[in-house]
């Protein structure tokens, strides 16, 4: 078992407008996002089920084409391989958890 510090992790800019800080353990990854308003988070799909936890601000997620808008405090769960994008409606931060490992955020 290790301690990280979450102020200490190196921060990436991983698209325009998106930096996050990860933390990886055997089965999971989980993202610390700094999301800045109006930049738009492109549809794509991967094989990690994951897990969206907006913990400030406000997000329009959407997915296999229906747009949900979440707020702070809201989770929405995406199954593996299904389409979604996203954009910031405001400047916000969230949380991401995916599993299996996301072995493309490893730098």
């Amino acid at each position: 078992m290790k301690i990280k510090d979450l102020s200490a992790l190196e921060e990436r800019e991983v698209f325009p407008g998106y930096t996050g800080k990860f933390i990886h353990s055997d089965q999971l990854t989980i993202a610390h996002w700094r999301i800045k308003a109006n930049h738009p988070l492109p549809e794509h799909s991967h094989p990690h089920e994951q897990i969206v936890h907006v913990v400030e601000g406000e997000f329009e997620l959407t997915v296999q084409g229906v747009p949900h808008r979440l707020g702070a405090g809201m989770v929405f769960v995406i199954p593996s391989n299904i389409p979604h994008s996203g954009i910031g409606i405001s400047d916000c931060k969230i949380i991401d958890t995916f599993c299996p490992v996301r072995e493309d955020y490893k730098f």
